[in-house]
């Protein structure tokens, strides 16, 4: 279990690294380069639509890699999802501006960003499904945390490569050349991932399945629709959280405070770093504790947290700018940290690894996609404190705690009961 918690956690940083590197380029760099006739404000937009697209493709790359992931095995889902990734997020810094191909540019981007979604999409099912299927009952939730950490170390990776450039480079050097180098950086990675991965066993449980699935998204449609949309929408705040703060908030503050950049990528980091760290402690009290009161206290936190969160932030100073993240990310973790193990076990093994994907990054689109464009657009119409980008954080995490109300607990029921009690 260590080693395939290693590998796992390994797999997830990488991968996700990829993704948020593009969420960082988009804060900072990507709307002069690639929207130079759109004002700041619209440039940014602009940039966080594309970024948006990466959101739209992930339950796509769910159907698609879970349907392999469920016909074919959990294993094989990982390479792929991996390399179609990597080879993307390396395309898009190789990609000339707008000034050297024009509207092509910005296309590309899209195109590109596309394609990173679609293996991410991916990525989290196998990595995470592969782990709690190996895991032992009592300890599904402690096992599958350490995928769950993988995305705050993609995200330290991700602004460390940036805040190291930055603080290195002239802005001129940064906006010419400086800002392709952490796209690059994701080749030498995905080849590390894929020796990491090579050696990892198939899930036992994918190996006791005698009947699977032929067509795998249609039967979740058929025999989980509720399940897949309630698990969509519990999941909306987690992913609303984070990107309000690691990538609107960025841009905010840079752009509308006049902080500068080393500063908001530093406090952002630190709180990540926190985040991460007591993502196994939250894991473990899930395990003894049940999945859904964690889930259930986590959103309402984040409800009494987020005008809090954005009085801080407005306060452009980096103490209380940091708490005000630290508190939002603690909110976030006492969910997330659980959800691996959670959701899986919601779904019937035949059809887990399409129905948890799906299910989770349906979270994606709702809360992730549409924050920093909504939180950009609320925020420019407030005045220096965006109550707005507060009011709609909170009903994001309203929405998502009315839907953990109406999912079952899963603990300490094993996987397979769990999922025919769930949605029988």
């Amino acid at each position: 279990m260590p080693r395939l918690a290693a590998a796992s956690l390994a797999g997830t940083a990488i991968e996700f690294y990829d993704f948020f590197v593009y969420g960082t380029a988009a804060a900072l760099i990507l709307g002069p380069l690639f929207f130079p006739t759109f004002s700041p404000v619209a440039g940014t937009l602009a940039a966080f639509a594309t970024f948006g697209v990466g959101f739209v493709a992930r339950p796509l790359g769910s159907v698609l890699f879970g349907h392999i992931g469920d016909r074919r095995g959990r294993r094989p889902v990982l390479v792929a999802s991996l390399l179609l990734t990597g080879a993307s997020t390396v395309a898009v810094g190789c990609v000339p501006t707008y000034s050297a191909i024009g509207v092509a540019a910005p296309l590309l981007l899209l195109v590109l960003r596309f394609l990173q979604g679609l293996g991410l999409g991916g990525e989290w099912g196998g990595a995470v499904l592969l782990t709690v299927e190996h895991a032992p009952a009592g300890r599904r939730g402690l096992w599958s945390s350490f995928p769950q950490v993988g995305p705050a170390l993609g995200f330290l990776l991700a602004n460390g490569v940036v805040l190291g450039l930055s603080a290195t480079l002239s802005e001129a050097q940064f906006a010419a050349w400086g800002w392709r180098v952490p796209f690059w950086a994701a080749g030498v990675l995905a080849v590390v991932g894929l020796w990491l991965r090579s050696s990892l066993a198939e899930s036992p449980r994918f190996l006791e399945i005698d009947d699977h699935a032929r067509v795998p998204l249609a039967e979740v449609l058929r025999d989980h629709w509720r399940l897949l949309l309630l698990t969509g929408g519990a999941l909306a705040i987690g992913y609303a959280i984070f990107y309000a703060v690691t990538t609107w908030s960025l841009a905010y503050g840079t752009e509308q405070l006049g902080v500068s950049r080393s500063v908001m990528l530093t406090c952002i980091m630190a709180a990540v770093v926190v985040k991460g760290a007591l993502t196994p402690l939250a894991a473990v009290l899930g395990d003894h504790y049940g999945r859904r009161p964690l889930c259930l206290a986590g959103c309402a936190a984040a409800a009494l947290w987020m005008f809090p969160m954005v009085v801080l932030l407005a306060t452009g100073d980096p103490l209380p700018m940091f708490l005000g993240f630290l508190g939002a990310m603690l909110a976030f973790i006492t969910m997330f940290a659980v959800i691996a193990a959670y959701l899986p076990e919601l779904y019937a093994p035949r059809v887990r690894c399409t129905g948890a994907a799906v299910g989770y990054n349906l979270g994606g689109v709702i809360g992730g996609a549409l924050t920093p464009i909504v939180a950009t657009a609320l925020a420019e119409q407030g005045g220096r404190v965006p109550w707005g980008v507060a009011a709609y954080l909170t009903a994001i995490a309203l929405l998502s705690l009315g839907c953990f109300a109406l999912l079952p607990e899963t603990r300490p029921v094993p996987a397979a009961a769990g999922a025919e009690a769930a949605t029988g």
